[in-house]
């Protein structure tokens, strides 16, 4: 082996190798069997890292230039140590291996160790302490579930402050008590499958996710629209659709999506537009010329016609060339998704086969002729109205693969997604070449992200308990590698008569956290019924749920944080980027910047929008302040007063319900634009430079068409961007590093707060005047308004100013 060792265990035998300097896969395996790698993992063709073997009678050390790997002989077992020799982690003494077949794995652990990670669980951000299920469910009937709607088997470790990540690649439903049974000892283990897991060195979290999704996938770089705002309801029929999105554009609430839920569909069929969308080529016109891109619902399961139905195509085709999951005696399987209350049955198409995928993709192209930009793949866990079988296939249902091995849907189960995902993204590139695909997934596995483009967290209930879930939630999707996560804003169930219902104050206080999710949407249930055609208050008790339905105050609330989004559109855009090329998290628990913070690794109700922004939201009903904690490691600066403050401190802030208190971390430059009604509406000709500079800050702004695939062949610009307090003067740079895109930019605005008079600007032997106005200085070339009141000095600048701007105190 070129890259580890191989020990013989008896029955067994275990292949240890070192994929990178900082990433080792271990495997326990019979003798003779081959190793396994789920689907999940991306990247099999490592190039081995430099490293050394040596060995005694005891033991094997494999040494890298960042990880030490030592393999004790009898009793097997491994320690992991850094380049300084410190142990990060070590099997416990009840050691690793098969009992009755279940693979496990047992591990020492220090009671200053926390554990994030697995997805969407409803527990908490830390989840020490906690036993975790991974295993995509249904969480019926109450929110607060030991199963989500989606669950990743990786964690990520950080002891002290240093941290590691562990991958257990096995699709089988899998447990993980994380020190819940000991304080000197966590352990996981699965239902079946290989003993197979994945060890990735730190220190920082941000490495951990970065070769984690080396290892499973990075995302690819979402449609800027996709990162606007959406409005979608269960119930929405066409004239609801053009009703809603005409009414967003009176009420210059910015938004660009809409979404298409089942009530679309012929008669709950995929790929056919029904009577409730009865003009759809008008719909789409509409939509287009006011700027909306929409989004149709997917679900996995083909309903099979009703006697004396019309023939369904996809369904007569997928049958003739035998693409559905199987009973274990071969014919097909007969489950029940839509519609409620009709005994009609459903198949389930077996994604494991590319020619299933093919198929798939092929069945798109009806939908995206209509006018679709994005697809949405709900129920995909796999969902089954079966309580028996907790709403999902019986466990021994057959999937064939490619080879001809059979596989049962225990072990399928939470891979269904990943690979209806896979056929999704298949579809655009099939249908849409060189568009950026856009899909949204309800469930998901090691390594979706890189196939569907975004996560929500499925059917959440209008309780501000779930407000207070969705920040570790996503927390946690993101540390899993689906940066682009959100929750449906002001929640989507209802229990009216327990007082389950979206109120305007709960509404607005959500609207102000879900403006910076990083996939922003209000979705909420009308139980299939057209809002225009019921009166939901009076009929259902639950109400309609657009920004506008709780009155002029919480309108504009709305209004105010998604018109905040859109400002902040360039630097969301390259947050995305950054999530793109590293796997940065968009939406940060405030350990992933600052575990060195002791006090940051339980705070799961503040939250970082990128690297500069912290986000401190009133989530208690009633509230209107709420103390917040500062990090250390950073001076902060409160967004709406320009109050300064040290780091490491717990402050007390008001906040009354149009207010989300907001911190910028300073020594930060955050890229703005002006308020868009939807991306694209008009060009980007003056990029803002938000600036909070103590001492120094830099960025690295990145832009290209926003929509194409043309920036992975490099038609893309990178501008690096500094400002720095140089005794008497500040001083902006700028440096075209990357220039292969034609961009629309004519200026900067360089926006520096908690600023003084200048005594003069200039640029070389080029002094800019002192403008009377904003609106003044927008109309120069050149030139500088000092803000007296606000304390924020302007300074607009040329796209192709060559020199240094000094700007003299």
């Amino acid at each position: 082996m070129d890259n580890g060792v191989k020990l013989n265990l008896g029955e067994m035998e275990s292949y240890i190798r070192l994929l990178s300097s900082d990433i080792s896969k271990v495997s326990i395996v019979k003798k003779g069997e081959k190793e396994f790698a789920s689907v999940g993992i991306a990247k099999t063709d490592w190039k081995a890292p430099k490293f050394t073997v040596t060995e005694d009678d005891k033991k094997i050390v494999l040494k890298s230039d960042s990880l030490t790997v030592d393999i004790n002989k009898s009793p097997f077992g491994i320690k992991y140590l850094d380049k300084d020799g410190n142990v990060i982690n070590e099997d416990a003494e009840q050691g690793v291996g098969y009992e009755n077949g279940k693979p496990y794995v047992f591990k020492k652990t220090e009671k200053n160790e926390d554990f994030y990670g697995f997805g969407q669980k409803t527990t908490g951000l830390n989840h020490r302490g906690q036993k975790i299920g991974v295993w995509n469910r249904e969480n019926l009937p109450e929110p607060i579930s030991k199963y989500t709607f989606s669950s990743v088997p990786f964690f990520i470790g950080l002891k002290g402050d240093k941290a590691y990540g562990i991958l257990f690649d096995n699709t089988y439903r899998s447990y993980y008590d994380m020190a819940a049974e000991s304080d000197d000892y966590y352990y996981f283990w699965a239902d079946g499958g290989k003993l197979t897991y994945y060890f990735i060195n730190g220190p920082e979290m941000k490495d951990i996710v970065n070769r984690y999704t080396d290892l499973t996938g990075k995302m690819q770089m979402p449609p800027e629209w996709a990162m606007g705002f959406h409005q979608s309801a269960w119930g929405y029929h066409q004239k609801d659709i053009e009703q809603v999105a005409q009414t967003y554009r009176q009420k210059n609430i910015p938004i660009d999506g809409v979404m298409l839920d089942i009530e679309w569909m012929d008669d709950y069929k995929n790929f056919y537009f029904g009577e409730k969308f009865p003009d759809p080529d008008g719909m789409n016109k509409k939509l287009k010329d006011a700027g909306f891109h929409y989004t149709s619902i997917i679900d996995p399961a083909i309903r099979v016609p009703d006697p004396g139905q019309p023939e369904y195509i996809p369904y007569t085709e997928g049958t003739q060339k035998d693409l559905w999951v199987k009973n274990p005696d071969g014919t097909n399987y007969l489950g029940k998704v839509w519609p409620w209350g009709v005994p009609s049955k459903s198949v389930f198409p077996n994604f494991m086969k590319q020619e299933t995928r093919d198929w798939w993709a092929k069945w798109h192209k009806p939908v995206f002729d209509k006018g679709a930009d994005g697809i949405w793949n709900d129920m995909n866990e796999p969902a089954n109205f079966s309580t028996v079988d907790y709403w999902t296939l019986p466990l021994d249902r057959i999937f064939e693969t490619d080879n001809g091995e059979k596989v049962t849907h225990e072990e399928a189960h939470n891979v269904y997604a990943h690979t209806e995902a896979q056929a999704t993204d298949q579809a655009f590139k099939t249908n849409k070449p060189n568009v950026r695909p856009f899909i949204l997934t309800r469930a998901s596995f090691t390594g979706t992200q890189r196939y569907a483009t975004a996560t929500w967290t499925g059917d959440n209930w209008s309780r501000w308990e779930m407000l207070r879930i969705s920040i570790f939630q996503d927390a946690n999707v993101g540390l899993t590698g689906m940066a682009m996560v959100g929750n449906d804003i002001g929640g989507f169930a209802k229990k009216p008569y327990e007082g389950v219902v979206a109120t305007p104050e709960l509404f607005a206080r959500w609207v102000q956290v879900g403006a910076f999710y990083p996939f922003s949407r209000d979705h909420y249930n009308n139980d299939g019924k057209s809002p225009m055609e019921t009166d939901a208050a009076q009929s259902l008790k639950w109400g309609r749920q657009e920004p506008w339905q709780f009155g002029k105050e919480v309108e504009d609330i709305s209004r105010k944080y998604i018109s905040m989004r859109y400002e902040l559109m360039p630097y969301l855009y390259n947050a995305f980027k950054d999530a793109h090329e590293k796997g940065n998290l968009i939406f940060q628990p405030l350990v992933y910047q600052f575990q060195q913070d002791q006090k940051t690794h339980d705070i799961q109700d503040q939250f970082m929008f990128g690297q500069s922004l912290m986000m401190a939201p009133i989530v208690y009903q009633g509230a209107t302040s709420r103390d917040v904690y500062l990090p250390a490691g950073a001076d902060w600066v409160d967004y709406w007063t320009g109050q300064e403050y040290k780091g490491g401190q717990t402050i007390h802030k008001d906040a009354d319900l149009g207010t989300l208190p907001i911190y910028v971390k300073q020594d930060s430059i955050i890229p703005r634009r002006e308020v868009q009604q939807h991306s694209g509406e008009k060009k980007l000709t003056n990029l803002i430079l938000d600036s909070y500079v103590k001492d120094s800050a830099s960025y690295s702004f990145y832009e290209d068409d926003a929509k194409t695939e043309d920036y992975t062949r490099g038609e893309f610009n990178i501008t690096d961007f500094s400002v720095d307090q140089k005794g008497n003067h500040i001083e902006f740079s700028q440096n075209k590093q990357t220039q292969n895109y034609a961009s629309d930019i004519q200026s900067y605005t360089l926006k520096l707060h908690n600023a003084t008079a200048p005594k003069k600007v200039e640029a070389a032997n080029d002094k800019y005047a002192e403008a009377a106005s904003l609106d003044e200085l927008g109309k120069a070339a050149n030139g500088y308004f000092f803000d007296s009141a606000e304390k924020v000095l302007y300074v607009k600048i040329p796209v192709n100013e060559s020199h240094k701007v000094k700007i003299f105190n």
